[in-house]
């Protein structure tokens, strides 16, 4: 599919997936209007919330519930405060049926038990903390036949919500399931693949790129990215919370302060000044005076706020009570009584006993904790005779404000999980996933180098994640591909031109070999049946798990590709001595022994010309060892054991079992069974144990070799 393809496919499941939560958001809506018109003990708003989670994914269900919410409020106030309920059971949701839990009867129902549970409880503690206990008249009467005490009808209430609640999420939850079983495979696997900016992952490629263990999901990117988008939700929260209510109690203290203000002006007017003293002796005796303190009354529960209203005569022994208003918890100061001065009022005397105006004045004495507004009520002659006071109650306010707190973090929970839940969805799909498995797939890449099909098909898996996040992420993702695909097509180039150059190397070492051969009249074949005994032994070594560490598939080419010039130091051996038909005297036989350390020195050049190809280094370990003991009685200097080189103690083994199979121009063949008791015999003090046994476990092989260059024997 082109690009073009690829955005049109990712459009449709966007907007399929947008029409699955409007449909989810219209469903919760509709549901839960029936049942608050209809006063049923029930919500029925969490239907679309659940399936657009089964459908879409976590954070999808958190919109639909949270804008479920906010729209509920419209005809239930209360709504707004269950939004953090929604959420929670949006998470619930996704997390049942991505865990594929949705498959056995028994899981649904324990589902069902958890959502009414999580429901239930945090309902019913929000409806007694804000609300003052429950809310629907059904679990009222309920709870009041289960319970005899305060607190059984408390434990009650949470009994009978809850109860209600498995009804009421064991429908939504069939409903979302029906919903969802008829709908086409197709449009589900679309939507839910909406969120996927790249070809979706298998659950356990999912598992892999987002951590395995505890320790990886720490240091991870998935791991870092939720600590820090945790921390800052957390932070943006609170911080939008404390302003609110700061902002909250700043305004509703300077509101209540206007307003305590404008009630003692009120009061100031309808107050006769010219007869205070006659009220203060004769109180509600005095004419006019109940009429006054019935219009007091009015101004009172019209001005939002004010719990004290009363009017007093500022003398110097302290101030008297003219007129003064009952409240639920303080009984009325009568006409006449007295009380002293409190200390916040100290610093303000000068100015009350001038009959001036004083600024409200804060104070947490006698009256608690009040905010006072005194104005003056002035005679016909313009003086001051006493002052209308009202006072504010700061606990009532501080009542107030940590009413407003909860419902503000009630609310805020809600916004907070779904930013939180929106930041994870983000850096999962953005981040956590394309980057997770271009690491994924890269590693795969690099340690797939060594074969080429395989390493297109690293390429072909790594372009098969079809990243398309519309950023640097992309942008990453672009460059490589295209790394990854310019590599491997250099590979490809390096390879060929390498086998050219082995194929020309290869061919370099047997021309070499066949010039020392062929001075030799009576070694016929000699190189290539010790270069095909060497692999026999090396590949038996490495079946019977000797030298593991060692023989790896390019140590045994190595050391095939270089064992025909084992022999190459026999090139500066006189012809004479090189095909004598009798036996060797002492003397020419020290000569042959040369041709050991001739042919070190002569791949050893060969090496620093070529700069130490590992293939020549074991053709020196061959051609100057090859005639070593196991018991430390060879030449050219005496070496045992495993100081011998390993590649010098396999071609021992080829290189005498194929001088005693094959026919010279001193001696004729020896049978096959002779040549190998020979070898055999050879074990431990020859040859390396090892190597014999990995030369006798592969008989056949050898039978074969022996057969195709000697088919007379």
């Amino acid at each position: 599919m082109n690009h073009k393809g690829q955005i049109h496919r990712k459009d449709i499941n966007v907007r399929r997936r947008r029409w699955a939560m409007v449909i989810g958001i219209a469903v919760n809506f509709l549901l839960s209007f029936i049942a608050y018109k209809t006063k049923l003990p029930f919500y029925f708003d969490t239907a679309g919330t659940i399936g657009v989670a089964m459908l879409a994914g976590v954070l999808p269900a958190m919109v639909t519930g949270v804008a479920t919410n906010i729209l509920c409020s419209v005809f239930n106030e209360n709504a707004l405060y269950y939004t953090f309920i929604s959420v929670m059971i949006a998470i619930m949701a996704s997390w049942f049926y991505y865990r594929k839990k949705y498959k056995k009867i028994s899981r649904i129902i324990l589902f069902i038990l958890s959502l009414a549970l999580v429901a239930g409880v945090l309902g019913i503690l929000l409806q007694w903390f804000l609300l003052g206990g429950p809310q629907f008249f059904d679990v009222i009467e309920a709870s009041k036949m289960i319970s005899r005490s305060p607190t059984g009808y408390f434990f009650a209430s949470v009994l009978v919500n809850t109860g209600y609640n498995v009804i009421d999420k064991g429908l939504m939850v069939a409903l979302s399931l029906v919903a969802i079983h008829f709908l086409p495979e197709n449009i589900r696997n679309s939507i839910w693949a909406s969120s996927w900016r790249q070809k979706p992952l298998p659950d356990n490629e999912i598992k892999e790129v987002a951590g395995k263990n505890e320790r990886e999901k720490r240091h991870s990117l998935k791991g870092k990215m939720t600590r820090m988008i945790v921390l800052a939700a957390i932070i943006l929260t609170f911080a939008m919370a404390w302003i609110s209510i700061q902002i909250n109690y700043s305004n509703t203290k300077t509101e209540y302060t206007e307003n305590a203000i404008n009630a003692a002006k009120l009061v100031s007017k309808v107050v006769d000044a010219d007869r205070i003293d006659e009220f203060l002796r004769e109180g509600e005796k005095a004419p006019g005076y109940n009429e006054i303190r019935d219009m007091m009354y009015s101004i009172k529960e019209n001005s939002r706020g004010v719990e004290y209203l009363y009017v007093v005569k500022i003398a110097k022994d302290g101030c008297y009570f003219v007129f003064d208003l009952d409240t639920e918890d303080t009984p009325a100061y009568e006409p006449g009584e007295k009380a002293d001065f409190e200390a916040a009022f100290e610093p303000y005397l000068p100015k009350l006993f001038a009959g001036e105006e004083i600024e409200p004045i804060e104070s947490n004495d006698i009256s608690g904790w009040v905010v006072t507004a005194y104005y003056p009520i002035r005679n016909s002659r313009g003086k001051t005779t006493c002052y209308a006071a009202a006072d504010v109650s700061m606990k009532y306010l501080s009542d107030y404000v940590g009413n407003f707190l909860i419902k503000t973090l009630l609310i805020f929970s809600g916004f907070f999980t779904m930013v939180l839940g929106y930041g994870m969805w983000i850096s999962r799909y953005n981040l956590v996933y394309p980057i997770g498995s271009m690491t994924k797939r890269t590693k795969e890449f690099a340690v797939n180098s060594d074969d080429q099909k395989t390493l297109d098909n690293s390429v072909k898996t790594i372009r098969e994640l079809d990243i398309r996040t519309d950023d640097e992420v992309e942008e990453l993702y672009k460059s490589i591909c295209k790394m990854a695909t310019d590599m491997a097509e250099q590979v490809r180039s390096v390879r060929h031109y390498a086998a050219a150059t082995a194929k020309m190397q290869n061919g370099l070492i047997v021309t070499m070999a066949d010039m020392v051969e062929n001075r030799d009249s009576d070694t016929g074949a000699h190189i290539q049946k010790t270069a095909a005994y060497v692999r026999i032994i090396l590949e038996g070594l490495k079946e019977k798990g000797y030298y593991i560490q060692k023989i790896t598939p390019n140590y045994i080419t190595d050391v095939e590709m270089s064992a025909p010039l084992h022999d190459v130091g026999k090139i500066n051996i006189s012809d004479t001595i090189l095909n004598k038909p009798g036996k060797l005297t002492d003397e020419e036989y020290e000569i042959m022994k040369t041709h050991t350390t001739a042919g070190k020195k002569i791949i050893e050049k060969a090496i620093n010309t070529l700069q130490g190809e590992n293939y020549l280094k074991e053709a020196r370990n061959m051609a100057a060892y090859h005639h070593e003991r196991w018991d430390g009685k060879g030449y050219p200097e005496k070496l045992h054991g495993e100081v011998i080189p390993l590649s010098a103690r396999v071609m021992a083994v080829a290189d005498v079992f194929d001088a005693l199979a094959s026919p010279r121009v001193y001696k004729p063949a020896f049978p096959f069974e002779k040549a190998v008791g020979i070898i055999v015999e050879g074990s431990g003090t020859q040859f390396d144990p090892k190597c014999v046994e990995a030369f006798m476990d592969n008989l056949d092989r050898v039978r074969e070799v022996l057969k195709k260059y000697n088919p007379e024997l």
